[in-house]
């Protein structure tokens, strides 16, 4: 059934389809991509976003001082849930410090409490814009933090959790 005759058929039907390929794949390649070989492009597209180059970049917001003042403690409480999983306001240290009257503090004292090396070296108070840029990104504020929490984004979400924690003291 199959003897050297049979398969040196097949073998030669592959053979020939694979050419066949190679050949549609070189002549499709030609002309889909020219004589070069490559894609030509002759002039670059710009898209006008209006920014003059070399001007100053545009604000990103408002200032946190303003979004302070216009804070509402209420929303802070609600989002202060999703820190009671490491700290508390009953004036007990949990896995973090405790935080009754964080907002004035020196960084890195809560009496019964063990900062890493970092935080507990850093020096200054905790005014609330040193809380915002803490909890904005904790380890990019200190580096060396033992605190695994990655950030809070919205600026109005931070100042209206700074805003809950200045009136707990």
């Amino acid at each position: 059934m199959f003897d050297t005759m049979t398969m040196t058929k097949i073998v030669g039907a592959l053979c020939g389809a694979f050419l066949v390929f190679l050949l549609g794949k070189w002549a499709a390649e030609s002309i889909y991509f020219g004589a070069k070989g490559g894609y030509e492009v002759e002039a670059a597209y710009q898209i006008d976003t209006g920014a003059v180059e070399g001007a100053a970049p545009a604000a990103e917001g408002p200032a946190f001082a303003d979004l302070f003042a216009a804070a509402d403690p209420a929303k802070g409480e609600k989002l202060f849930n999703g820190c009671k999983a490491c700290h508390k306001l009953d004036g007990t240290n949990g896995t973090g410090p405790h935080l009754n009257g964080v907002v004035g503090r020196e960084i890195g004292k809560s009496e019964g409490f063990s900062y890493s090396a970092a935080v507990a070296g850093h020096g200054g108070a905790w005014t609330p814009e040193a809380l915002n840029d803490w909890i904005a990104a904790p380890k990019t504020y200190i580096a060396g933090t033992k605190m695994g929490y990655a950030g809070m984004k919205k600026p109005e979400d931070r100042a209206n959790l700074i805003a809950y924690l200045a009136s707990k003291p």
